[in-house]
């Protein structure tokens, strides 16, 4: 019997989870993060040597009567002191912002692969404009807790030790009062950060509903004019719009609630440090065999508050810790289907599919049963099949029958609800659909998506066998023509063309080609699957179609209402 974790502790694990995971996105930019770190103890230590002059100077000058002229190297030592701090702040902050820029560009990264393990499939389910957030808000929202929370992280461990040793050096009293006042920052820190960090993970979460609400709004917006829901889509926008309103007073509120309680505390103990030395030297406390020198009090006055700062600091951008901590968590609640946030870079998409050995058949289906995604009837069940290398196989059977679904079982996006699919280890699959996603831009850069650095030679090509150069020559620009988002201003089998040549680029062992004839005419239809036959020769194929000049071009035939194979 398995013991069920307290809720705390699993919360408390979630979180450390959590901070792992924030910590691997920075694992690129390490040495600038020991950089930053290293600066801002720097900074900390010059700042007891730039009071120690101070004080040194007011008793010298004021209470000894030194002449300033005999004080000047203490003067040019105060200067550079000054100047060494102000160069160590900026680079702490150039190598902190260096450091929130690589794991945000990591963070982006890693949302965007895991977004197209998914699959078409999985993201036609969802909100773009709440997919958008992972890739824009969300990436935002943990920038400062890189360029300002981990440096202050570091300080508030090193320099408040190495003030209060400091301290310590030239009167204990005032180190004792530090080290018992010290641990109420951190207490109350504590205990109003989590509040800040479920009232950011709500924000962000309501922030990310109103994207998607929004964005979904927009792409609708011919639709709904034409119903005459735009009044009432208007006010589901400011609904929206208000609960992010709520979301967000509520966490300035309590981010101004944490900076007032640690101003107290921080005030209240320099109050006291200050109260006994002026006790001190009234003759009414007396703690040691002779009064503290002015020297020694000023010293003191001026680190105590130092001594707080970086706690003050530390709290000011405690908030940021907190909305990296919900961003996880948001990242986490979107993509939790299927995947955790793990505490590293890479990260593998399941498919569905399980290896084979590489003597085995390329892939092979046995006993599959599968069902369209939102379907509630299955459509094949039973269903095998076994692919070769250099295979040419036609899918054939009415529209309904399963042709997309089993392409789409095969390219991993689909798994089986009974039956297995097995792929041979180290086989790369690829597939075009019917509705290829074209973006905004021009033919040849919606190409390049499948190799960014691919040569114009090989692009004109590869274009050349999916028959693209066939109406691209007639453009303006040829592939340079710039074409609307989900590729207005083409027609169906463009498209298609277009989605083909970017999968030939790719260069899979097994292709899956949903209809890539449909709409070419004769002509058009036998130069592509010549030009087809050539480029991926030894290369598996595996084509759906109604085409009769389609199921000639194959090797074999495999008709889903009669599931026998004729060559």
């Amino acid at each position: 019997m398995s013991e069920v974790p307290h809720p705390g502790e699993a919360l408390r694990q979630q979180r450390r989870q959590h901070q792992q995971w924030l910590a691997s996105l920075a694992a690129g930019a390490r040495p600038r993060q020991r950089l930053a770190a290293l600066s801002v103890c720097a900074s900390g230590a010059l700042l007891i040597v730039q009071a120690g002059a101070i004080a040194w100077l007011i008793q010298s000058i004021v209470v000894e009567g030194l002449p300033i002229v005999q004080a000047v190297h203490v003067f040019g030592l105060l200067a550079a002191v000054l100047v060494a701090r102000s160069l160590l702040g900026g680079l702490t902050q150039s190598a902190a912002g260096d450091v929130a820029d690589s794991a945000r560009l990591a963070l982006r990264e890693q949302v965007y692969r895991r977004l197209m393990a998914r699959g078409p499939l999985w993201q036609r389910r969802q909100r773009s404009g709440e997919l958008g957030e992972l890739l824009l808000a969300h990436g935002d929202a943990i920038e400062g807790y890189y360029a300002g929370f981990q440096p202050v992280r570091v300080e508030v461990v090193v320099v408040p030790l190495l003030i209060a040793v400091a301290v310590a050096w030239v009167d204990w009293v005032v180190a004792v009062i530090f080290l018992f006042t010290a641990p109420l920052v951190p207490f109350f820190m504590m205990l109003v950060g989590w509040g800040a960090e479920a009232a950011g993970r709500a924000q962000l979460g309501e922030l990310a509903r109103m994207s998607g609400h929004f964005a979904d709004r927009i792409k609708g917006l011919g639709l709904l004019r034409l119903y005459g829901r735009g009044d009432a889509e208007l006010q589901g926008i400011a609904q929206a719009a208000d609960g992010v309103r709520v979301r967000t007073m509520k966490v300035l509120r309590i981010a101004f609630l944490s900076s007032t309680v640690l101003e107290f505390f921080a005030s209240v103990s320099v109050a006291m440090v200050a109260l006994y030395l002026g006790l001190s030297y009234l003759g009414m406390m007396s703690l040691h065999a002779s009064v503290p020198t002015l020297g020694t009090g000023m010293f003191c006055l001026l680190l105590a508050p130092e001594f707080y700062a970086p706690l003050r600091r530390l709290a000011a951008h405690y908030h940021d810790r907190a909305n990296a901590l919900a961003a996880a968590a948001e990242v986490e609640r979107l993509l939790a289907e299927d995947t955790r946030l793990a505490p590293g870079p890479a990260d593998t998409a399941s498919t569905g599919q399980e290896p084979a050995q590489r003597h085995a058949p390329l892939l092979r289906v046995q006993g599959a049963t599968l069902r369209p995604q939102g379907s509630a009837q299955n459509v094949l069940r039973g269903f095998s099949l076994s692919l070769t290398d250099g295979q040419r196989v036609a899918l054939v059977g009415p529209s309904g029958s399963g042709k997309s679904t089993v392409l789409e079982a095969l390219a991993g996006w689909l798994p089986p609800r009974q039956g297995r699919i097995v792929l041979r280890e180290g086989v790369r699959v690829g597939y075009a659909g019917q509705r290829p996603y074209l973006f905004h831009g021009s033919i040849a850069d919606n190409l390049r998506l499948a190799d960014p650095s691919v040569s114009d030679a090989r692009l004109q090509a590869v274009a050349e066998v999916a028959q693209v150069m066939r109406f691209a020559r007639d453009l303006p620009q040829g592939l340079d023509t710039v074409i609307g988002e989900r590729g207005f201003g083409l027609s169906g089998g463009e498209a298609r063309r277009i989605g083909l040549a970017r999968l030939l680029l790719r260069e899979p062992d097994l292709l899956l080609l949903d209809e890539p004839t449909a709409f070419l005419d004769p002509q058009t239809e036998a130069d592509l699957l010549q030009a087809l036959a050539a480029h991926t020769r030894g290369r598996t194929v595996l084509m759906a179609t109604h085409s009769e000049a389609a199921m000639r071009w194959a090797d074999a035939i495999i008709d889903l209402q009669q599931p026998e194979v004729r060559a």
